[in-house]
């Protein structure tokens, strides 16, 4: 059995028995390890040596659980929701629709924004996120939504919009990489090859909305004593507040770095006394524990990506499908797209995805006939499926760290899961289309 296979099946069954994330990717990467022949000592080693690629993303959560914390003491969490609750109280049926869907529009504006206007990628979600969650737990919105929403919002414009992290996947990567394989990309329109596996996505994000309309209630209690916070707050206290997040996203834009963007709005909150200068390691830890599970699953997924690119066995299992496929466009298509969605799921990055799988796919998408604009719609669909749904995915850890601040928020079952249905499986569909129609 491909090593490979078997290690994203080892990870995924165990993720989905409840198992802890981080033991189902270490789990993973010694079935991989074992497998290829790596034998245990080279295995642990070149995990060891991976796991180093996540410490910076780890330490930058660690630093925002800090000033997300820092956020919740300063009011902003009741103050947000008794705007909301009084805006509620005066309204009833289509008007209290609108408010809750105003709120979604908003955050899906946030996260398209995310990946280029406002290029800070996943740094706004634990800033965002749980100062909205009292307002989101009043109004009884199922956090697996605002997962979807939130994802959709990170994967959909770097898929189909070609500036910001958009313009490096679409342009630097795969543009590149299929031209570099073979195919000519000269006056090649990617926004023309890609907008029917975006509308996929669209296709998901509806279907979520659906799905997960009715109402869901969380405890209140364990929400309020997660953001341990009186409810005396004043303007002076939420404005300085919105000082520091604003500090935090200008120094992240500026420096490129989200450690010290977290640095600057924690300063901020200490210097305006939203912190008291005794309390401020005490609040600093406290974010770091709240964090502390998204950054360990950062670190051993790298650990994880590691071991299964030094296996060999990624190309081996893509090269592996031109066996099956004989002259048949339909399938050839199909198993291309599958199996870009289970190297995605395991290593968790579409950016590292597209140039493992160009190199074979190119090549044999040409010999069977394919258009430009569909082989390009190919590798680049087949390079996001996995992106949404994936445990180790930025796109799903990302909305955990910000719903999952009171533990009400299960990373596999609430945000993984609902993921990988409404989009995975959409975005399947629609990129074997657009390879057929193309």
């Amino acid at each position: 059995m491909n090593a490979v296979l078997a290690a994203v099946v080892v990870m995924l069954v165990l993720s989905l028995l409840r198992t802890p994330v981080v033991v189902a990717l270490v789990a993973g990467a010694l079935t991989a390890g074992l497998l290829s022949g790596m034998g245990l000592e080279h295995t642990l080693d070149v995990f060891s040596g991976g796991i180093g690629g996540g410490a910076e993303v780890a330490l930058s959560y660690a630093m925002l659980g800090g000033f997300a914390v820092a956020i919740a003491q300063s009011g902003l969490p009741h103050a947000m929701a008794d705007m909301v609750q009084r805006k509620l109280g005066a309204t009833q049926g289509a008007a209290s629709r609108t408010v809750k869907y105003a709120l979604i529009l908003a955050l899906i504006a946030v996260a398209i924004s995310s990946q280029n206007l406002i290029p800070i990628h996943i740094a706004f979600i634990p800033l965002l996120v749980p100062p909205l969650l009292m307002v989101m737990s009043k109004m009884q919105l199922d956090r697996r939504l605002i997962a979807c929403v939130l994802t959709f919002g990170l994967v959909t414009p770097y898929m189909f919009l070609p500036v910001g992290f958009g313009g490096i996947y679409l342009n630097n990567i795969l543009l590149q990489n299929v031209a570099d394989n073979g195919l000519a990309t000269d006056n090649l329109n990617v926004m023309a090859a890609m907008w029917i596996p975006a509308l996929g996505m669209l296709v998901g994000l509806l279907l979520a909305l659906f799905n997960y309309r009715k109402p869901r209630q969380y405890d209140m209690e364990r929400l309020q004593a997660a953001e341990r916070v009186e409810v005396n707050y004043s303007a002076a206290r939420l404005a300085s507040v919105v000082v520091a997040i604003l500090a935090a996203f200008g120094i992240q834009l500026w420096s490129g770095s989200m450690v010290l963007g977290a640095l600057a709005g924690y300063m901020v909150c200490t210097l305006t006394g939203i912190i008291r200068w005794k309390q401020a390691d005490g609040v600093l830890i406290d974010g770091m524990k709240m964090m502390a599970m998204i950054g360990f699953i950062m670190i051993t997924a790298a650990g994880f990506a590691e071991v299964m690119r030094e296996t060999g066995e990624i190309a081996t299992l893509v090269s592996g499908t031109s066996d099956l496929i004989g002259g048949n466009k339909a399938l050839a298509a199909l198993l291309m797209l599958l199996v870009g969605l289970l190297v995605t799921l395991g290593i968790g990055s579409s950016f590292s995805t597209i140039p493992i799988i160009a190199a074979i796919y190119v090549p044999l998408a040409l010999s069977l006939g394919f258009s430009p604009l569909a082989i390009v719609a190919l590798v680049g669909t087949a390079g996001a499926l996995g992106d949404a749904g994936s445990p180790a995915s930025d796109s799903t850890l990302g909305p955990t760290s910000g719903l999952n601040v009171d533990g009400q928020h299960h990373h596999i079952w609430d945000t993984v899961v609902p993921t990988f249905l409404h989009y995975n499986l959409p975005l399947l569909l629609a990129g074997w289309a657009a390879a057929m129609v193309l």
